[in-house]
């Protein structure tokens, strides 16, 4: 397969080729599945636990004619087993042949990814019956050479999906579309210390908190009857009264601007109920918006108390 090939003429025009393919790698546990998740939402197209001998066959369907995949993300770890010590020379052979490829590396400390198998409860594909700690240390001098050679080395410790989502975005990912705008509503509870990433932040806690009636505090602020508890006296609706044109405003100018992604972060004092409620709220506004694509998260709403 030569550049050449990766055009070929249909009809008098030229079939798309593969114009970017990017390979995501490192260690288990440090956030490869999240990472594809943003490639997926931004309209590649996403496979993941590739064994390194099939990511060849598969471009080769890419560059045929009639493919309309543009644009790919394969995920190859080491769960392939002795199939994933193949992945650095396909991925010389594929840059050979003209093929556009990157890879991202992603790591983490060892005692970030000793904590997420202990909350996971998973075995590590590198010591399915030993010590967690052993296959970290194993899978990162094995990688190390693919480490090396990658394009883009992204240290996850401490980082949450919208921070990486962001990290992804100044670093590697190519924009489905020029000019959108990833925004991400955060809600969080000042009890438990401010959002780190936020680049607006909103303290709600002026609002009527429905965690003092003890018929509502066990809900959240995806209930229906939540809203309405804060809306009190119209107090919701007078704030987004407010609320609306600034972020109106702010939006346009953060797009005009060229800015990839936008983390908005609402705060109530446990997270739970008034600061759920607005970013629900301001996801569902946003939400289909031209130039916008918008998550929305809840960083404390299953904490008590």
């Amino acid at each position: 397969m030569t550049s050449t090939d990766a055009q070929v003429e249909q009809g008098g025009r030229k079939a798309p080729a593969l114009t970017d393919l990017v390979v995501i790698t490192g260690l288990s546990g440090a956030g490869k599945s999240t990472a594809m998740a943003a490639f997926e939402d931004e309209g590649y197209f996403c496979v993941d636990n590739l064994p390194s001998e099939m990511i060849r066959s598969l471009v080769e369907l890419f560059m045929h004619a009639g493919s309309k995949v543009e644009r790919a993300a394969i995920v190859s770890d080491v769960r392939a087993g002795s199939y994933f010590e193949g992945l650095a020379p396909i991925l010389d052979e594929l840059q050979a042949s003209g093929v556009k490829v990157r890879v991202l590396f992603l790591e983490a400390e060892e005692q970030t990814l000793l904590t997420r198998y202990q909350e996971t409860r998973r075995r590590h594909p590198l010591a399915p019956h030993g010590s967690v700690l052993e296959g970290i240390r194993r899978e990162r001098r094995l990688l190390e050479p693919l480490r090396a050679r990658a394009d883009a080395v992204i240290a996850t410790d401490g980082l949450t999906a919208a921070m990486l989502r962001r990290r992804l975005s100044d670093q590697i990912l190519i924009p489905r579309t020029a000019g959108r705008l990833a925004i991400t509503f955060e809600s969080f509870g000042f009890k438990y210390g401010p959002v780190r990433d936020a680049d607006l932040l909103f303290d709600v806690r002026f609002l009527p908190n429905p965690h003092y009636e003890p018929e509502l505090r066990p809900l959240s602020g995806t209930d229906e009857r939540i809203v309405a508890y804060i809306n009190r006296g119209q107090a919701l609706e007078r704030f987004y009264a407010h609320l609306h044109p600034l972020l109106d405003y702010l939006l346009a100018q953060y797009l005009a601007e060229g800015k990839a992604h936008l983390v908005i972060a609402i705060g109530c004092t446990g997270g739970r109920h008034r600061s759920v409620a607005i970013a629900e709220h301001l996801a569902s506004r946003y939400r289909g918006g031209e130039g916008y694509l918008v998550d929305v998260t809840h960083r404390d709403i299953d904490r008590a108390g």
